[in-house]
């Protein structure tokens, strides 16, 4: 794990693992990545101390995360904690002037990309392209802050000729999940993977015939688990913003450059739709002022 881009992918790789861990489990890691001195020179009997838990158990978390043993992690944890990105999350404080609220909140966006980046499945995400390409139908299926993404993605779509149907309603969700086949797409937003409707809704998709693609935070999720397809962003917690704020610019990024793979799919056709959507609205434009 040399180069910089794995290096970026320490921490989301962890994150993504934390639903799998039981709540002892992570604590032991958020105490990791709580402390400030943390290096190749941290012993295991330190932090199994610093944590409150056993060497043993210390060691087993870090193998339940994919690493070798605590040596491995212990490498891998202190690189990536002095990445310059890894350093751009701050909280914010009370005494942060407009300028450093501004910059700590960009700069937790540029994490989130950063990082998003570096762990993109681009196998999945060419797959997922393919798929969107040749569909039928597409569904997407979110609720909250999931649905204004998926109606952003659906609204970029329809501009060159793709259709996509936007459910937030539970019921609407099992309605249209019931009624797609084998030449069909459906789309799960859900930032934690555990939402209830999104995972119904995918799971008769699927039984439906369906193909089935996960936009989530997590790929251990329980959403993650049932898609066909799964295309993960990553983002830090922030007790003020959540994981939620950078997660969805993340996400957004993820949708945009799936809209470009399906438009060069079929590219003439794309941008002949493009003219026609664009012309269509021209006409509620006030482009020009007296």
């Amino acid at each position: 794990m040399n180069s910089a881009d794995d290096l970026k992918a320490v921490g989301p790789r962890i994150r993504m693992m934390m639903p799998k861990l039981t709540p002892l489990e992570a604590r032991v890691v958020e105490t990791v990545f709580g402390l400030r001195d943390f290096s190749e020179d941290t012993a295991l009997k330190d932090l199994a101390a610093e944590a409150g838990v056993s060497e043993a158990m210390v060691v087993k978390i870090t193998k339940k995360l994919g690493f070798s043993g605590y040596r491995e992690f212990r490498t891998a944890v202190s690189s990536y904690i002095r990445l310059p990105t890894a350093e751009m999350h701050q909280e914010l404080s009370a005494e942060d002037s407009t300028r450093e609220i501004i910059q700590k909140v960009f700069r937790t966006s540029i994490n989130a990309l950063e990082e998003t980046l570096s762990i993109l499945d681009v196998e999945g995400f060419d797959r997922a392209a393919d798929l969107l390409a040749k569909a039928r139908q597409i569904d997407f299926y979110g609720v909250g802050g999931s649905a204004q993404i998926a109606r952003d993605v659906a609204h970029k779509f329809l501009r060159i000729g793709v259709r996509a149907n936007v459910q937030d309603d539970s019921h609407m969700m099992l309605m249209s999940a019931s009624l797609l086949g084998t030449d069909d797409v459906a789309i799960g937003f859900s930032h934690s993977g555990n939402t209830t409707a999104v995972i119904d809704a995918i799971q008769l998709a699927r039984k439906s015939g369906a193909r089935t693609i996960a936009i989530t935070n997590y790929g251990g999720s329980a959403l993650a688990q049932i898609a066909d397809i799964v295309l993960c962003s990553t983002a830090q917690g922030s007790p003020l913003m959540g994981e939620n704020a950078a997660a969805r610019i993340a996400q957004l990024n993820i949708l945009d450059a799936l809209f470009m793979a399906v438009a060069q799919r079929n590219y003439e056709a794309a941008e002949r739709n493009l003219e026609k959507t664009m012309s269509a609205v021209t006409s509620k434009r006030k482009d020009k002022f007296p």
